[in-house]
């Protein structure tokens, strides 16, 4: 390899991104764009569920049932009603997604001791916030129920109640339970994948179409050193777009970062040269700007998205596809900055995630070099 023509290809390659003021903006301003899109709006997290009521009773237990729902952030009373068919309109109005329907023999019930049915009517058609939501409901009840018990105790004369079991939780890594701090370090990477592929998709392509590869062909220059010379500024800018992106998740959304920076920009110098590899391969076999583009789109960004683990446990997902998302490279990249981000871990238990990706860039790289071997001759 001969680093002067590797050099001038490089230099060739900056001069094209300079000037091509679209392709400059994609690279830089584009991830800045989409990492604060993401994660501004996407959100696992459930508060303030619009719920109404129906009180049959309206006595003061049923009074203090539900002030103990209003008193809990994680419900926004938005009225009350008087019928089934009311609460079936607040649902389909979309002014409530949960209903409390607490029964006319409510207190009777309470005070004789007997046991007591509320109902919970909650709008199924979003599975996950419906689910969250009863989780909430379920809380309040239960710790209504546990006051109750107390209260019951001390009118029978005891003085103290020992609760049989008792669960403490400690949550390790995201005590708050924050949705940012788990799909920040993943948007990243889902991100980085799909930019990178998308620039260097368009390298080879471009050659062809603008009719400067003949150009190339005719000078000594080896398929490996075109390679290189393209895929290096597109690495250093990669490189400057992690950083915007750290930067980004430390100081806009204050997603912690309790491990070693060094290991963030390490593991991604090694994903953003698979990830470039493969939109140079994919450029390399369309030989159309507009072909490449669109695979390029759909070989990173479905896959990244829907099978790294970045949105949905891969541990969920059906054996077939479980096997599958071993072949996404994306994978192994949001489980190392997961793991920086939120564990700290080093470098000890990230090596076979760091083996697997460069494992992957390796491979990309000769394949792609042998494509473009092909194509030159």
């Amino acid at each position: 390899m001969n680093i002067h023509r590797v050099i001038a290809i490089m230099r060739k390659e900056f001069i094209h991104i300079i000037r091509d003021r679209r392709s400059l903006g994609m690279a830089i301003a584009m991830p800045i764009l989409l990492i604060f899109l993401f994660g501004s709006s996407l959100s696992l997290d459930v508060d303030n569920v619009p719920f109404v009521i129906w009180d049959q009773n309206s006595t003061s237990n049923s009074r203090e049932l539900i002030n103990r729902f209003t008193a809990s952030h994680y419900f926004g009373l938005t009225g009350y009603v008087s019928s089934y068919e009311e609460i079936e309109q607040a649902i389909d109005k979309r002014d409530a997604i949960l209903a409390l329907v607490i029964p006319y023999d409510f207190s009777r019930k309470l005070e004789s001791g007997q046991t007591v049915d509320i109902q919970l009517i909650v709008d199924g058609s979003d599975s996950n916030t419906a689910t969250i939501s009863m989780g909430y409901a379920q809380t309040v009840v239960d710790n209504y129920n546990s006051a109750l018990l107390i209260k019951t105790a001390y009118q029978q004369g005891k003085k103290t109640v020992n609760v049989p079991l008792e669960a403490k939780p400690r949550v390790w890594f995201n005590q708050n339970m924050l949705a940012k701090n788990y799909i920040i370090p993943g948007l990243i990477a889902v991100i980085m994948m799909v930019i990178a592929a998308l620039l260097t998709s368009l390298t080879i392509a471009r050659e062809w179409e603008n009719g400067t590869m003949e150009q190339l062909i005719t000078t000594p220059l080896k398929p490996m050193e075109l390679l290189v010379g393209k895929l290096a500024p597109y690495f250093a800018i990669g490189m400057l777009d992690i950083l915007l992106a750290v930067l980004m998740g430390q100081f806009l959304f204050n997603v912690p970062l309790r491990g070693n920076p060094m290991l963030i920009f390490g593991s991604g110098a090694i994903f953003l040269v698979g990830s470039l590899t493969m939109g140079m391969l994919i450029s390399i076999v369309t030989r159309s700007q507009l072909l490449a583009s669109q695979l390029a789109m759909v070989l990173t960004f479905l896959p990244s998205f829907l099978l790294s683990g970045f949105m949905y446990t891969i541990s969920n997902m059906p054996t077939v596809i479980q096997g599958i998302t071993y072949l996404v490279p994306a994978r192994y990249f949001v489980t190392i900055l997961k793991n920086i981000y939120l564990k700290g871990v080093g470098i000890s238990i990230l090596i076979s995630e760091a083996g697997i990706l460069l494992f992957f860039a390796v491979i990309l790289v000769i394949v792609a070099n042998i494509k473009l071997r092909k194509r030159l001759v």
